[in-house]
Protein backbone atom coordinates (compact mmCIF):
# COMPACT_ATOMS: atom_id res chain seq x y z
CA UNK A 1 0.00 0.00 0.00
CA UNK A 2 3.21 2.18 0.25
CA UNK A 3 2.06 3.51 3.75
CA UNK A 4 5.06 4.38 5.66
CA UNK A 5 5.59 2.08 9.11
CA UNK A 6 5.75 4.81 12.22
CA UNK A 7 5.45 1.92 14.83
CA UNK A 8 6.26 -1.81 14.71
CA UNK A 9 5.70 -4.66 17.30
CA UNK A 10 8.76 -5.91 19.30
CA UNK A 11 9.31 -9.41 18.50
CA UNK A 12 10.04 -12.34 20.87
CA UNK A 13 10.68 -15.73 20.29
CA UNK A 14 10.72 -18.49 23.37
CA UNK A 15 11.89 -22.45 23.36
CA UNK A 16 9.66 -24.39 26.19
CA UNK A 17 11.25 -27.45 26.63
CA UNK A 18 8.89 -30.16 28.47
CA UNK A 19 10.51 -33.11 30.41
CA UNK A 20 8.25 -36.02 31.66
CA UNK A 21 9.56 -39.44 32.32
CA UNK A 22 8.80 -42.74 29.86
CA UNK A 23 7.13 -45.82 30.75
CA UNK A 24 5.60 -47.96 28.46
CA UNK A 25 2.41 -47.03 27.44
CA UNK A 26 0.02 -49.98 27.89
CA UNK A 27 1.85 -51.84 30.86
CA UNK A 28 2.95 -49.13 33.00
CA UNK A 29 1.50 -46.00 32.15
CA UNK A 30 0.76 -44.82 35.43
CA UNK A 31 4.81 -44.66 35.74
CA UNK A 32 4.90 -42.08 33.26
CA UNK A 33 4.77 -38.35 33.09
CA UNK A 34 3.71 -37.02 29.64
CA UNK A 35 5.89 -34.10 28.18
CA UNK A 36 3.08 -33.94 25.70
CA UNK A 37 0.35 -34.05 28.09
CA UNK A 38 2.11 -31.07 29.97
CA UNK A 39 2.61 -29.29 26.94
CA UNK A 40 -1.09 -29.07 25.83
CA UNK A 41 -2.30 -27.65 29.15
CA UNK A 42 0.63 -24.92 28.90
CA UNK A 43 -0.03 -23.94 24.70
CA UNK A 44 -3.56 -23.21 26.14
CA UNK A 45 -2.50 -21.36 28.52
CA UNK A 46 -0.02 -19.41 25.97
CA UNK A 47 -2.71 -18.96 23.90
CA UNK A 48 -4.72 -17.40 26.53
CA UNK A 49 -1.96 -14.57 26.73
CA UNK A 50 -3.43 -13.44 23.73
CA UNK A 51 -4.93 -9.62 23.97
CA UNK A 52 -5.87 -8.96 20.55
CA UNK A 53 -7.73 -5.52 21.23
CA UNK A 54 -4.71 -4.24 22.61
CA UNK A 55 -2.50 -5.86 19.87
CA UNK A 56 -0.91 -8.57 21.70
CA UNK A 57 -0.36 -12.14 19.96
CA UNK A 58 0.80 -14.74 21.42
CA UNK A 59 1.48 -17.90 18.84
CA UNK A 60 2.73 -21.57 19.74
CA UNK A 61 4.00 -22.09 15.63
CA UNK A 62 6.10 -25.25 15.91
CA UNK A 63 5.47 -28.02 18.23
CA UNK A 64 7.47 -32.02 18.67
CA UNK A 65 7.19 -34.75 21.25
CA UNK A 66 7.58 -38.21 21.83
CA UNK A 67 9.66 -40.94 20.70
CA UNK A 68 7.30 -43.72 19.97
CA UNK A 69 3.65 -44.40 19.99
CA UNK A 70 3.65 -47.59 22.43
CA UNK A 71 6.03 -45.01 25.03
CA UNK A 72 4.80 -42.40 27.49
CA UNK A 73 6.42 -39.37 25.93
CA UNK A 74 9.47 -38.39 28.12
CA UNK A 75 10.36 -35.07 25.95
CA UNK A 76 8.01 -32.38 24.15
CA UNK A 77 9.06 -28.88 22.65
CA UNK A 78 7.25 -26.00 21.37
CA UNK A 79 8.71 -22.71 19.80
CA UNK A 80 6.53 -19.20 21.17
CA UNK A 81 6.36 -16.12 18.81
CA UNK A 82 4.93 -13.21 20.77
CA UNK A 83 4.33 -9.68 19.38
CA UNK A 84 3.87 -6.41 21.69
CA UNK A 85 3.02 -2.55 20.69
CA UNK A 86 5.37 -1.79 23.43
CA UNK A 87 8.01 -2.35 26.15
CA UNK A 88 5.90 -2.72 29.43
CA UNK A 89 3.64 -5.01 27.75
CA UNK A 90 7.14 -7.09 26.36
CA UNK A 91 8.56 -7.07 29.99
CA UNK A 92 5.01 -8.21 31.47
CA UNK A 93 5.05 -11.32 28.54
CA UNK A 94 8.53 -12.09 28.70
CA UNK A 95 7.47 -12.48 32.90
CA UNK A 96 4.65 -14.50 32.24
CA UNK A 97 6.16 -16.80 30.08
CA UNK A 98 9.35 -17.68 31.70
CA UNK A 99 7.96 -18.05 34.88
CA UNK A 100 5.40 -20.90 33.63
CA UNK A 101 4.62 -23.82 36.34
CA UNK A 102 4.58 -27.68 35.71
CA UNK A 103 0.81 -29.10 35.44
CA UNK A 104 1.45 -32.34 35.40
CA UNK A 105 2.85 -34.56 38.25
CA UNK A 106 6.54 -35.76 36.93
CA UNK A 107 7.08 -33.04 34.67
CA UNK A 108 9.21 -29.82 34.59
CA UNK A 109 9.96 -27.03 31.92
CA UNK A 110 12.50 -25.68 30.64
CA UNK A 111 11.96 -21.93 29.56
CA UNK A 112 14.60 -20.02 27.11
CA UNK A 113 14.46 -16.80 24.62
CA UNK A 114 13.30 -13.00 25.39
CA UNK A 115 12.47 -10.21 22.64
CA UNK A 116 15.16 -9.86 20.15
CA UNK A 117 13.65 -6.76 18.52
CA UNK A 118 12.41 -4.01 21.08
CA UNK A 119 8.75 -2.37 19.87
CA UNK A 120 9.34 0.75 18.08
CA UNK A 121 7.00 3.36 19.59
CA UNK A 122 5.65 6.53 18.62
CA UNK A 123 8.25 8.49 20.35
CA UNK A 124 8.55 12.22 19.98
CA UNK A 125 11.49 12.54 17.58
CA UNK A 126 10.04 10.05 15.62
CA UNK A 127 6.59 11.61 15.07
CA UNK A 128 8.62 15.10 14.24
CA UNK A 129 10.65 13.04 11.13
CA UNK A 130 7.00 11.59 10.37
CA UNK A 131 5.77 14.74 9.98
CA UNK A 132 9.20 15.88 7.47
CA UNK A 133 8.09 12.98 5.48
CA UNK A 134 4.42 14.49 5.33
CA UNK A 135 6.04 18.08 4.08
CA UNK A 136 8.28 16.18 1.17
CA UNK A 137 5.20 14.21 -0.05
CA UNK A 138 3.15 17.66 -0.08
CA UNK A 139 6.10 18.59 -2.98
CA UNK A 140 5.66 15.65 -4.80
CA UNK A 141 2.24 16.11 -4.71
CA UNK A 142 1.39 12.73 -2.45
CA UNK A 143 -0.37 12.24 0.39
CA UNK A 144 1.33 10.31 2.33
CA UNK A 145 0.12 7.67 5.11
CA UNK A 146 1.01 6.11 8.07
CA UNK A 147 0.08 2.68 9.68
CA UNK A 148 1.41 0.16 12.21
CA UNK A 149 3.54 -3.09 11.57
CA UNK A 150 2.98 -6.58 13.53
CA UNK A 151 6.63 -7.45 11.64
CA UNK A 152 9.76 -6.49 12.98
CA UNK A 153 12.50 -4.61 10.95
CA UNK A 154 16.13 -3.12 11.88
CA UNK A 155 14.10 -0.16 12.58
CA UNK A 156 12.77 -1.48 15.95
CA UNK A 157 16.43 -1.47 17.45
CA UNK A 158 17.01 1.93 15.43
CA UNK A 159 14.64 3.75 16.94
CA UNK A 160 15.94 3.30 20.53
CA UNK A 161 18.84 5.41 19.53
CA UNK A 162 17.50 8.05 16.82
CA UNK A 163 14.53 9.25 15.10
CA UNK A 164 13.56 6.57 13.10
CA UNK A 165 10.95 5.89 9.84
CA UNK A 166 10.51 2.50 8.39
CA UNK A 167 9.08 1.41 5.06
CA UNK A 168 10.86 4.05 2.74
CA UNK A 169 11.58 0.98 0.30
CA UNK A 170 9.72 1.04 -2.83
CA UNK A 171 5.90 -0.58 -2.84
CA UNK A 172 4.47 -4.16 -3.66
CA UNK A 173 2.61 -6.79 -2.25
CA UNK A 174 3.06 -10.46 -0.97
CA UNK A 175 5.83 -10.23 1.68
CA UNK A 176 7.00 -13.67 1.99
CA UNK A 177 4.30 -15.46 -0.53
CA UNK A 178 5.52 -17.11 -3.75
CA UNK A 179 4.17 -13.98 -5.87
CA UNK A 180 5.96 -11.74 -3.56
CA UNK A 181 6.71 -8.11 -5.79
CA UNK A 182 7.63 -4.50 -6.56
CA UNK A 183 5.92 -1.96 -8.63
CA UNK A 184 8.96 -0.75 -10.69
CA UNK A 185 7.58 2.21 -11.58
CA UNK A 186 6.97 3.31 -7.51
CA UNK A 187 11.35 3.35 -7.60
CA UNK A 188 11.70 6.70 -8.67
CA UNK A 189 8.71 7.94 -6.75
CA UNK A 190 10.40 6.28 -3.45
CA UNK A 191 13.72 7.14 -4.44
CA UNK A 192 12.86 11.53 -4.73
CA UNK A 193 10.99 10.95 -1.84
CA UNK A 194 14.38 9.87 0.38
CA UNK A 195 16.21 12.38 -1.45
CA UNK A 196 13.57 15.42 -0.17
CA UNK A 197 13.76 13.93 3.57
CA UNK A 198 17.00 14.14 3.82
CA UNK A 199 17.14 17.15 2.20
CA UNK A 200 14.35 18.85 4.83
CA UNK A 201 15.91 20.97 7.69
CA UNK A 202 15.77 19.53 10.69
CA UNK A 203 13.31 20.60 13.58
Amino acid sequence: EGKLKTTRKGLGRFTLTVKGKAAHAGLDPGKGASAILELSHQIQHLFNLNEPEKGITVNVGMIEGGISPNVIAPVSKAIIDVRVPTHKDAARLSEAILSLQPATPGASLEIEGGFGRPPMEPTPRNRRLWQQARKAGVQMGLELQETSAGGGSDGNTASLYTATLDGLGTTGDGAHAAHEFIFLDKLEERALLLTLLLLLPSG
